[in-house]
């Protein structure tokens, strides 16, 4: 083979590599390295305990050491059935002039003062809740949201 021909050769190889390596590249990343962010919380008026809330309490809060069992904790059971009526114009125990859910109210609801970790700004416990882990953003948004919207018993 001349060495004409063989640089010939060669440049269709890394021609034709070259487009395909840029697409399986792209296909595989946004580049930018960074995991998308998570789908913003449903509007407010689409939110519902059963399908949006209560997910969420009984993946970080509904636990037999926590919120739910035979002695949850301050009494506020947040598992499937029981978390409504446990919360919803409820007076928290460490804030007593506050509902631990004020329907309409989520700046009142002690609730989200736990989740957002500004409890102590009211007089409570200033610990945030989940202990151990925290609520994401767009899962504080949510709950916020459903409040906001009168906290539906749905």
């Amino acid at each position: 083979m001349t060495y004409s021909r063989w640089i010939g050769t060669r440049r269709t190889i890394v021609g034709a590599a070259l487009p395909l390596a840029m697409f399986l590249g792209c296909a595989a990343s946004d580049g930018t390295g960074v995991e998308p962010p998570p789908p913003p919380p449903p509007a407010p008026g689409a939110i519902s305990l059963t399908s949006h809330v209560q997910p969420i309490f009984t993946r970080t809060c509904a636990f037999s050491e926590c919120h739910a069992g035979a002695s949850p904790q301050e009494g506020m059971d947040l598992s499937v059935g029981r978390s409504y009526g446990s919360i919803a114009d409820v007076p928290s125990k460490q804030v007593p002039r506050l509902s631990r859910l004020a329907p309409g109210l989520p700046d009142s609801s002690y609730i989200v003062l736990k989740l957002e970790g500004n409890a102590g700004a009211v007089g409570g416990l200033g610990t945030r809740m989940p202990l151990g882990g925290h609520l994401t953003q767009p899962q504080i948004d949510t709950v916020r949201a459903w409040i906001a919207a009168g906290a539906p018993n749905n």
